[in-house]
């Protein structure tokens, strides 16, 4: 892995989710990549304009007045935070600033990065919106890398789960995690499915056992018996120190494991770094 991307709102500067990308770059080398957003289009303003046949009405920004004077400054002002706080932690950074509409922005440019860390709070509305806003419920249905959803706060990873239910969705999201991040395959690894039988029901299960076993050192495979919704809620709020691993989210070929309404109340409840994406 060569490039993070950290989606940030230029005008609120989230330092957890910055001091999770950096483990990461540190852990893997990466370059981590601010990218400040700026929602431009809400400061369009209607602007009567000439031209050689006539009078015509354009929208653009007032660079000049008070209100973007200021927005401005505090937008350099994060950037130099970023930067000093990557510096200390001995990140290589980068810094890019994206105009317009946030979420068109942020989703063209993971088509080129390697993975996007975001805090599922990260918003452009003035009101509070909830956890995930729509915001990043847009990036996670459609960015073009894997999305992590960083933590609240963070110490350490001792722990990676992998929510699995025998779909080509799932396998898909373990196998970019595993690609992604080789550094933890010390780590300790544990497949969970949740079914209403007592033991594993997953297609292939040999393949995918030698698969998990050829891959990870510490392999542990747990099966919750009930309904998924409430088994992996119940089950992800107990831990500690863990990186969950889900698969698609919001797209139409969604398995019953993974239906937005058990991404979404993961995401907001629990304080755990989760990694989404889909084929």
């Amino acid at each position: 892995m060569r490039k993070i991307l950290v989606a940030i709102n230029g005008l609120k500067f989230d330092m957890h989710t910055l001091d999770f990308a950096c483990y990461l770059g540190r852990l893997t080398r990466s370059t981590i990549t601010g990218v400040f957003l700026e929602n431009q289009v809400a400061e369009y303003k209607p602007v009567l304009k000439n031209a050689y046949y006539g009078t015509y009405l354009d929208w653009e920004v007032d660079e000049n007045s008070p209100a973007h004077w200021n927005k401005m400054k505090k937008i350099d002002s994060n950037i130099t935070l970023f930067k000093e706080a990557c510096s200390r932690r001995e990140v290589n950074c980068a810094i890019q600033r994206d105009e317009g509409s946030p979420a068109k922005e942020i989703i063209a440019e993971s088509r080129f990065a390697d993975l996007l860390i975001i805090d599922a709070e990260t918003s452009f509305n003035k009101h509070y919106e909830g956890s995930p806003t729509p915001f990043v419920k847009e990036i996670l249905q459609f960015a073009e890398c894997p999305v992590i959803i960083a933590p609240e706060s963070f110490d350490s990873i001792e722990e990676i789960i992998f929510c699995y239910d025998g779909s080509r969705s799932a396998f898909f999201s373990i196998k970019q995690f595993d690609y992604l991040l080789p550094e933890l395959k010390y780590k300790k690894v544990t497949l969970v499915e949740v079914t209403k039988d007592s033991e594993l029901t997953i297609p292939e299960k040999e393949n995918v056992k030698d698969w998990f076993e050829r891959h990870y050192n510490n392999v542990q495979f747990t099966v919750l018996n009930g309904e998924v919704k409430d088994e992996l809620f119940s089950y992800l709020l107990e831990r500690k120190n863990a990186f969950v691993v889900m698969g698609s989210y919001g797209r139409g070929t969604l398995s019953h494991m993974f239906k937005s309404s058990t991404a979404e109340r993961v995401i907001k409840t629990t304080n755990l770094p989760v990694f989404i994406t889909h084929p």
